[in-house]
């Protein structure tokens, strides 16, 4: 069994309780919601590996036929009532994928719809939320996240990267966060990132177009287009080749990386948001089952920490109701 890293967090680490509160503090507190991402919309529906997949990796859901499979898409903001076609809301917006493999039995993707993270480690995130909070529009120039984007080239990449605003969510694409470790069952393992791709394509509104929009049109629109047809993406591993830095998440690989058809999500209903089953689903950016593990990449146990911190938080809010 892969385990996750040996640095691995738990909720009450100061660290872990810092971020958290600096998001509170950014965003504002929300019971029984995310602290980011917490406008979201929860489907259900299938994957089917392709046949290149369990060349990659033993991973149960590489190589039986089906498996069941719970989506979320978000926008960004830990605010639950952000319109959608506000510029925040995509910066960037949030999907979060479900394999559900049997009884308590699971294993998730988790990703956004930018190429990249702003910071390499749990620490400098901490910085980077900090100083976003501290520089509000009155604050003088230069501002705290100024300074602190001039000093970061990764995190001044990141929010100078284009967020546009997608006509749907189906026609977004999302890319894993942090490089794993897969491994078939020849025992050969390659690291690889997520990338989760829509069939239908890429489509996004200007400004003006995304001024005109309601507040609620993505969600809408979703379940309109659910009514109507099934959504698909395709999963994509993108390989690492030697020299590619596996363990930051601000490095991007080259274009011309190899990007294996890992199989297709489809998507085919939304799922009941009022269901206690699905407001308690905390996703885990750490797969934990054989086939597929953890790369070394700090963000990894920061990350799984503050989404189970965060989680326990709603579901104690949700309790109390």
């Amino acid at each position: 069994m892969n385990t996750p890293p040996s640095t691995e967090l738990t909720p009450d680490d100061p660290l872990v309780k810092s971020i958290l509160d600096a998001l509170d503090q950014l965003f504002g507190l929300h019971p029984g919601h995310r602290p980011v991402h917490a406008k979201g919309a929860m489907c259900s529906g299938t994957f089917t590996p392709s046949p290149a997949a369990a060349t990659l990796t033993c991973a149960i859901h590489a190589s039986q036929p089906s498996t069941p499979v719970l989506v979320r898409f978000s926008d960004f903001a830990g605010v639950p009532m952000i319109p959608d076609n506000d510029p925040n809301g995509s910066s960037p917006r949030g999907l979060g994928i479900r394999f559900q493999l049997g009884e308590h039995v699971h294993t998730d993707i988790v990703g956004h719809s930018a190429d990249g993270f702003p910071t390499r480690t749990g620490e400098e995130f901490l910085e980077f939320a900090r100083a976003i909070a501290a520089s509000p529009p009155t604050a003088p120039h230069p501002t705290p996240i100024e300074a602190f984007v001039m000093s970061h080239p990764a995190a001044l990449r990141f929010v100078q990267m284009p967020k546009p605003i997608p006509t749907s969510f189906a026609r977004e694409s999302f890319f894993g966060v942090t490089a794993l470790k897969f491994t078939n069952a020849a025992g050969v393992s390659r690291f690889g990132r997520f990338r989760i791709l829509p069939v239908a394509g890429n489509d996004f509104l200007d400004a003006a177009a995304a001024a005109k929009q309601p507040p609620n049109f993505l969600f809408d629109e979703l379940s309109a287009r659910l009514a109507k047809e099934p959504i698909k993406f395709r999963i994509v591993v993108q390989l690492a080749e030697v020299g590619d830095d596996v363990n930051d998440a601000t490095a991007a690989w080259p274009a011309s990386r190899t990007n294996l058809d890992f199989g297709i999500i489809t998507i085919t209903a939304r799922a009941d948001d009022a269901n206690p089953e699905i407001r308690k689903v905390i996703f885990d950016p750490i797969p934990r089952l054989d086939g597929m593990g953890p790369s070394d990449d700090p963000l990894l146990a920061v990350r799984a920490a503050i989404y189970l911190l965060s989680g326990r938080r709603r579901r104690a809010a949700a309790a109390a109701h």
